[in-house]
């Protein structure tokens, strides 16, 4: 098992629940200290802390929230090593026929937007230190589709899959690293609201290892790709997690 975790930096956004909650959990037990952005509270926020996470409450689609929240992590730590970002939603299972204007902002300003600026100001903080590691989180549905109603949400995980491959190659001689954790139908909050459960229950019917992924099996992608002795050669990849729903 690595040990370079032990006292590096980690900011995750979308931090408490969820994937990202499950990531930052296991961040902290891998020894780094965690900044974990989140949006709204929950039963976990209180399980994050116990942890001895520094939890910051903030909307990544505000005005600056991207350089507040990297602001915190230098004013806290005085550098980021690894910047998960995490942050996003399908917002609603929205028809080809009900798309608006005003949704198409709502979700890529929440899935794209704010994780180009958050990458932004990430990797200058990253080149002032001379090395930084940059985590993207995209979906299964980037590459296919997703489900009724997900198309514009599939789209911007296809941006955030495209981008993330862009600036790893920006990136590479600041030795800055850039991936991205992949997951397929993961049962969490995510799908509790979007998917009722005979849709579900047909998803699990897609996937060879016969049920819906939890959090915690995305943890261990996270932490591989974040620790330079396990992953060192590794950039611009796009790492899937989904129990073999998808096979390139």
């Amino acid at each position: 098992m690595s040990t370079d975790l032990v006292g590096k930096v980690v900011v995750v956004t979308g931090g408490v629940t969820g994937i990202g909650g499950a990531a930052s959990r296991g961040f902290a037990k891998a020894g780094a200290k965690v900044l974990a952005q989140y949006h709204s509270g929950g039963p976990e926020l209180a399980e994050a802390k116990k942890l001895g996470l520094m939890t910051l409450q903030l909307d990544l689609t505000g005005p600056d929230a991207p350089q507040k929240l990297i602001d915190a992590a230098l004013t806290e730590f005085g550098r980021i090593d690894v910047l998960v970002n995490n942050a996003g939603s399908m917002v609603a299972r929205t028809p080809l026929g009900d798309v608006t204007d005003e949704y198409i902002d709502l979700v890529f300003n929440l899935n794209c937007r704010q994780l180009v600026h958050c990458c932004r100001l990430g990797a200058e903080a990253m080149k002032k230190q001379g090395s930084g590691n940059i985590i993207n989180v995209s979906s299964i549905a980037a590459r296919n589709g997703g489900g009724p109603g997900a198309s514009i949400y599939a789209s911007a995980k296809g941006f955030v899959s495209a981008f993330s491959k862009s600036i790893a190659r920006e990136l590479v001689d600041h030795k800055i690293r850039v991936n991205c954790v992949s997951p397929g139908t993961i049962h969490t909050q995510f799908h509790e609201r979007f998917s009722d459960e005979k849709r579900r229950i047909a998803m699990a019917k897609t996937i060879p290892m016969g049920y819906l992924g939890a959090a915690d099996d995305c943890t261990g992608t996270f932490l591989y790709l974040a620790s330079d002795e396990a992953s060192g050669y590794i950039t611009g990849q796009v790492i899937e997690v989904n129990g073999g729903q998808l096979m390139p």
